[in-house]
Order: C-alpha cells, then sequence, then structure tokens
C-alpha cells in the first residue's frame, strides 16, 4: 500500500467536486473530510474511510492502536443522533470463492443499531421501540435487523417507524449479527454476541444463524432454499474479517434477481446530470400494471433511449404488496420487438430524450405511506402527459383528488419529481 513521508501530502477523491487532502505530520496523519475532523477523539487517533483506503485497514489499525472506530461522527438525523458507522455490504459477482465463507439469509427487514440504550437507523433516526422490546438488551452497541418475517418488509416499516411505542412490537424480534465495538475476527465476535445475548436473555431479541459456505454448489442449495421459502437472499462474511464502516468486500450479498418484459409506454426526462435526456422509462406490463424503470442505462441509452412501443427486458427483485416489481434496473431491449416498435413513431421531442404520451391513457401510479404515532397517511401521484394527479388522505379512506395541469409533459415530469422528493424527505415510504 502507498504511504506518505513526513510533511507529504496527496490528494483523494469525494463524494463532492474538490477531493479531500490528507496529511502526514510527525506521524500524525489527517484528512480534511468531515469524517475526521468531526471526531470526539485524539487527533493521533483519529481515521477514516480514506485513509483507510490510502494506507490499507491493517496500517491504520497499527497506527492508532487498536480497533478501526465503528461509529465515525456524521451528521445528526432529525432526532439528533449522531449516524452510526454501519459495516455495508458489496454484491457477489461470481468473482469470489466463497468457499469457507460464513452464510446468514439476508433479512428483509429494517437494518438497527442498537447503540446500548435506543435503536438508531443508518441515518442516525431513532426507532422508539417500547420498553417491553428493549428489555434486557445489553449496554453494548449490537448491529442488527428488526424483522416481522419473511415478504413483510412494508408491514415491518410501518410498525418500527410509528412513534407511540405500540403493542405492534411484539411481533418484531431484533436479530443482532455482529458487536461493531469489539475487536478480533468476526468468529470471536460473533461467540461473544451469543454470551452475551444468553447472559442478558432480552425476549425480542437473538443472534442471527450463521453457518459455514461449503462451496458453490452449496451456496446455489442454499439460495435457492431460501428464496423458496419466500426469503430476500444470502449474506456471506468473510473468515476472520474485522468490523469496518462503510461498504467492505469482507461482506457480499448473493441474491437472484427476476427477468421480466415490460412496453415502454412513455419517456420521462432527467434531473441533475440526467437534465437533458432520459430520467427513466413509464413501461406497462401486460397485465397494465404500470411503473418508471431509471436506472441500468448507459449515457449513449439516455440520449437515444428505447421508442415508445418497444418492448425492454428488466430485472427486478421482488413485487410489491400491490404487484409492482420492486428496484426495476434496465437490462436491454428485446430485439424481435424492436421492428414493431418502429412502425409507433416517436415524435422529435422522443427521440430528444423529452416526456411523450405514447396515447396508453393509464398513468404510472406511485403511492406513499406515512405511519406516525396515531397518523396513518397514504399519498400518491401520476402523470398523464402534461397533466399531474394527486390523491391523499387517511390510509383506507377515500381520499382527496387534485389534478394539475402544465405547458409539457416534460415540465409535469419535474413537478412530480419535485413532490416526491418533498414526500419523502417528510418520512413517507413508497409501497
Amino acid at each position: 500500500m502507498p504511504d506518505l513521508n513526513d510533511g507529504e501530502t496527496t490528494e483523494i477523491k469525494g463524494s463532492g467536486k474538490s477531493p479531500y487532502i490528507l496529511k502526514n505530520t510527525g506521524g500524525v496523519y489527517s484528512c480534511t473530510c468531515p469524517a475526521w475532523r468531526n471526531q470526539s477523539v485524539p487527533i493521533e487517533r483519529r481515521t477514516c474511510k480514506h485513509l483507510r483506503a490510502f494506507r490499507g485497514e491493517q496500517a491504520e489499525q497499527d497506527r492508532i492502536g487498536g480497533p478501526l472506530p465503528a461509529k465515525p461522527a456524521k451528521a445528526a438525523g432529525e432526532s439528533g443522533s449522531a449516524a452510526p458507522g454501519l459495516l455495508l455490504a458489496h454484491t457477489w459477482e461470481n468473482d469470489v470463492d466463497l468457499t469457507d465463507w460464513w452464510i446468514s439469509e439476508k433479512l428483509d427487514g429494517v437494518r438497527a443499531y442498537w447503540d446500548g440504550r435506543q435503536f438508531i437507523s443508518r441515518q442516525g433516526n431513532v426507532y422508539h421501540a417500547p420498553d417491553f422490546f428493549t428489555a434486557g438488551l445489553p449496554s453494548t452497541p449490537l448491529d442488527g435487523e428488526l424483522w416481522l418475517g419473511r415478504k413483510a418488509f412494508q408491514q415491518c416499516v410501518s410498525v418500527v417507524r410509528r412513534q407511540d411505542k405500540s403493542e405492534h412490537w411484539r411481533s418484531i424480534r431484533f436479530l443482532a449479527f455482529d458487536l461493531p465495538a469489539a475487536g478480533g475476527p468476526f468468529e470471536e465476535r460473533l461467540e461473544q454476541l451469543r454470551d452475551l445475548l444468553a447472559a442478558s436473555g432480552p425476549q425480542f431479541a437473538d443472534v442471527h444463524q450463521h453457518y459455514r459456505c461449503r462451496g458453490l454448489d452449496h451456496l446455489r442449495e442454499e439460495l435457492a432454499k431460501v428464496e423458496a421459502q419466500g426469503g430476500e437472499g444470502l449474506m456471506l462474511r468473510q473468515p476472520g474479517s474485522h468490523y469496518e464502516a462503510g461498504r467492505s468486500a469482507t461482506l457480499l450479498k448473493v441474491k437472484t434477481f427476476h427477468d421480466a418484459e415490460a412496453r415502454v409506454v412513455e419517456h420521462l426526462s432527467g434531473a441533475g446530470r440526467h437534465k437533458g435526456r432520459l430520467g427513466a422509462l413509464a413501461v406497462e406490463l401486460p397485465d397494465g400494471t404500470t411503473f418508471s424503470v431509471g436506472t441500468g442505462f448507459s449515457d449513449a441509452q439516455r440520449e437515444n433511449p428505447p421508442g415508445i412501443g418497444s418492448v425492454i427486458t428488466f430485472r427486478y427483485q421482488e413485487l410489491s404488496d400491490r404487484g409492482v416489481p420492486r428496484f426495476p434496473s434496465f437490462v436491454r431491449v428485446r430485439q424481435e420487438a424492436a421492428a414493431a416498435a418502429d412502425s409507433v413513431a416517436p415524435s422529435k421531442a422522443a427521440k430528444r430524450g423529452k416526456s411523450v404520451t405514447s396515447g396508453v391513457t393509464k398513468p404510472a401510479t406511485r403511492h406513499f405511506e406515512l405511519i406516525e404515532g396515531k397518523s396513518a397517511k397514504f399519498w400518491e401521484i401520476s402523470a398523464a402527459g402534461n397533466q399531474v394527479t394527486v390523491r391523499f388522505g387517511r390510509i383506507g379512506a377515500q381520499g382527496q383528488t387534485q389534478t394539475k395541469t402544465f405547458a409539457d409533459a416534460e415540465a409535469a415530469a419535474r413537478h412530480v419529481q419535485k413532490l416526491i422528493d418533498e414526500k419523502t424527505g417528510k418520512g413517507y415510504v413508497e409501497n
């Protein structure tokens, strides 16, 4: 790995436009990133993901004289709690031999960090678990998942986002899978975790099951078994790995995605770096279900998107309760359908990536819900050409409907995205 001599500096790309500066001053390494600046430890013991990426995990651990910090300070969430530095997974690309790695089921629940007195989300927001649920949990930080069961993600979110500490929490379990603050390899941390929960005996918490992978055939068998039972996939932990904040190649997720086909009914204009070209395709399934596909495109495909009426293959994880594919991603245009699509001549605006309505009258509707305390609200939005329709109200009621007309479909699409950003910023969850 590279290193810096005393007095040397180097630049490393961050998430913004300007790079961060790494520096070695008499053996004290620093970084200009907020994560390094905001740590409440002496400067000689501070580190960050940029220093770890540049110098290597082991070099940084040796330098600070102990385990790498699992909770670097981050911006406070809406609850005022610091966002925990969680270990995050990469997707397995069939490029690593997973023999002897630790297998566990990938839970379709809500990631939660127990800081010793409360549950905190990845963004630093507090989950208001009732006292009966947290009774018996140790003062030691735990990393795990709040889980209701397979194919129950939306119900789980609805419960854990409530602020009234309701009895609904009795249906939730906290499955812990790591001790973030403990040092040592994964196997030792897992054994400590088992001993800790066995001693404290919490009613609603347990250690998530892990077992060794015997090879590729075993991995495929276990994945098929979990998915047949309605599970989301598998997680694989590297033997002997340490806990580190951020995405790590020591934790891999393995899932089977499904392929399906849908007909393109509209081009939705992009925003931000995609302004002036395709942002997403509005598509329709054979049963009439409409939704949008906004990822998986190359820059060239965004400049020259699949034509209106063409049939695309997309990849998705599962269907929502309303039958809408979750996490759809563009794969390709079905070639045998391309000729038929050519007969549906797109306008010049469509060729430029502008929003165009194809004559399909049924608009794509996106549904969001917010369950907070005693409040349970829904909000829906759909666009058809240059008209945007919003329906909202109490869950279970018909609600109110408002329709607004814009100068063109592009302006309507921008308005749709603006409203969606506002609602999700307020805590609404799409389902």
